[in-house]
């Protein structure tokens, strides 16, 4: 007998997203929801991440970012607003970080879908 795997709609994937954000799980979100080609898109004024593509770069940008993180003050995602193979969510950080100090982020993060897995994250700040 041979199953057939379905893949989750933008809606079903912003929802896991949505769920797991509230917790803070982000690498949960990265392991469960991103593609194996998935890319990570920084603003070009962004000065401290570069953009990274494959889901094992974009985990290691992820990792280098919290490394220089000393303190999370506080942090809270929006539920996301959806469209047909988009999803975006705001994102509000108040931070400690080495070599910049305590910084306040207000972001924007935008994500497509494609068969079930998010392909891209792209950011605005």
């Amino acid at each position: 007998m041979k199953t057939e795997t379905v893949a989750l709609t933008t809606t079903e994937v912003a929802a896991r997203f949505n769920e797991l954000a509230q917790q803070e799980k982000w690498f949960e979100i990265q392991d469960e929801l991103f593609a194996e080609n998935v890319q990570s898109i920084e603003p070009a004024t962004a000065s401290y991440l570069q953009n990274a593509e494959g889901k094992v770069a974009v985990r290691k940008k992820g990792e280098d970012w919290i490394s220089r993180v000393e303190a999370m003050h506080s942090a809270s995602t929006t539920a996301p607003l959806i469209s047909s193979k988009h999803f975006a969510v705001g994102r509000l950080m108040d931070i400690t970080v080495r070599g910049i100090g305590r910084i306040q982020i207000n972001e924007i993060m935008l994500y497509e879908v494609e068969n079930g897995q998010i392909v891209k994250e792209q950011f605005f700040y």
